[in-house]
């Protein structure tokens, strides 16, 4: 089989969708997906809607049907569907009621075998049964974790006669080993739906699967540990927020330093108010790039100031976060080091020693512990788990990239309110 792009239009808004589609036909898409969130968002009247406007392109309708086969099946073929999903879980006499259902209005059925036991046997089984394709699916919630469909992908290839497609955060640098792994359908969401130019990417992938070369993306792809750093740094607190449902930062803190962010790894240190003797060990204990978070109980007097931010900035630390109090404000604005306080005060205290540096503390209503990354903008300072660094970096860049679609959006003369469809997606 040629290999095909099928561009999955995963969104709950039929006008973003129709959108996209027409760009991504323009630019040389093979077939059209009505993804799920589509499906469930707008029912069978969006594959419709597609069969009208895209006469001459294979319409796949991606239910992902689990019962009655039937007549999910025989409905997304009425509704003029070409290829419908169902999932390996199924149990085998739902898979043969859409293998009949397609046989009566000659459709295809692609069996999805996302989170299926023993995959490779369920392949296997599912072929005998007449299927038209496997499909290789790693869910948007794996991505995030950064799993990746190429493991399935490999094991797979060769094993069964069925053209194999495959889905999970394909873009163009991944569509051409996808094919060299044995793939033959290229399912590509996120890298043409949140992209500003869909035609352009569409092209730019299509090129991509044609001269099985790897062409260099801006778009998401999967963060690696190391990569976390740099994600955080390209993020805003707002698009972590969002990424961690709408969590909230830490409370109570002003900003000293405008302009200049940070994000690294906490440092924790808690200390008596005004004793500023831990807090001023731990920069020679900090590595480079770390966030000092103190616990100071949130009040006065100051146990940091412009001399501790100077010597802070010589080691080349990303900031510090101070539930307690500050001051040399004014020479500490001139350093451009991020600096966040609870209370900002004249008087310091004394170095006695008492505290601890590297155990969990609690301010601002968080629980932070040493290695948690810190992220600090102009809206606050909002905290990631260190076991759930890698999810929320891939998470966030989803999130600022679907912002950068909408912003185009809005360019082309929408408004938040047309574009989002808001008066439809209130609370009744």
């Amino acid at each position: 089989m040629k290999p095909v792009l099928q561009v999955a239009l995963d969104f709950l808004n039929l006008n973003r969708a129709l959108k996209v589609a027409g760009a991504s036909a323009d630019g040389g898409a093979d077939w059209l997906e009505a993804g799920t969130p589509l499906i469930k968002s707008e029912g069978l009247g969006c594959i419709r809607t597609l069969r009208e406007k895209f006469p001459h392109l294979p319409i796949v309708a991606d239910l992902k049907i689990m019962d009655v086969g039937r007549i999910e099946a025989e409905a997304a073929f009425k509704a003029g569907a070409d290829i419908v999903s169902v999932l390996g879980v199924a149990s085998d006499p739902t898979i043969k009621e859409c293998v009949r259902a397609a046989k009566n209005y000659g459709g295809k059925v692609a069996v999805d075998l996302m989170n299926a036991p023993s995959f490779l046997e369920r392949a296997k089984a599912v072929e005998e049964m007449g299927v038209d394709y496997i499909q290789i699916h790693l869910s948007i919630d794996d991505q995030m974790i950064g799993k990746n469909p190429f493991v399935l992908l490999h094991k797979i290839a060769g094993q069964v006669n069925l053209p194999i497609a495959v889905a999970g955060g394909i873009n163009s640098e991944t569509a051409a080993p996808a094919i060299d792994a044995g793939a033959s359908i290229i399912i590509v969401g996120g890298a043409i739906c949140k992209a500003k130019d869909p035609q352009k990417a569409t092209m730019i992938i299509k090129e991509a699967i044609k001269k099985k070369k790897v062409i260099k993306t801006d778009l998401f792809k999967r963060v690696k540990d190391e990569e976390v750093g740099t994600i955080f740094f390209r993020v805003s607190t707002a698009n972590i927020s969002d990424a961690m449902h709408r969590e909230r930062g830490i409370k109570g803190l002003l900003r000293i330093s405008s302009g200049r962010k940070m994000a690294g790894k906490a440092l924790t240190v808690r200390t008596y108010p005004g004793d500023w003797a831990k807090p001023v060990e731990a920069i020679d204990r900090a590595e480079k790039g770390q966030i000092i978070v103190i616990d100071a109980g949130g009040v006065a007097p100051a146990v940091w100031g412009e001399l501790a931010t100077h010597s802070a900035l010589r080691k080349g630390l990303g900031g510090v976060v101070i539930y307690g109090g500050v001051r040399d404000v004014e020479e500490i604005k001139k350093l451009n080091f991020p600096v966040y306080t609870r209370v900002v005060t004249p008087y310091a205290g004394e170095p006695k020693g008492f505290g601890e540096i590297g155990i969990p503390i609690q301010i601002g209503g968080k629980r932070i512990h040493s290695g948690d990354w810190i992220v600090g903008d102009d809206d606050g300072v909002i905290v990631i788990p260190q076991e759930k660094a890698i999810e929320i970096a891939n998470r966030a860049m989803d999130v600022l990239e679907r912002e950068n679609r909408i912003r185009e959006e809005i360019k082309q003369g929408g408004t938040l309110s047309s574009v989002m469809e808001l008066l439809r997606w209130e609370k009744r």
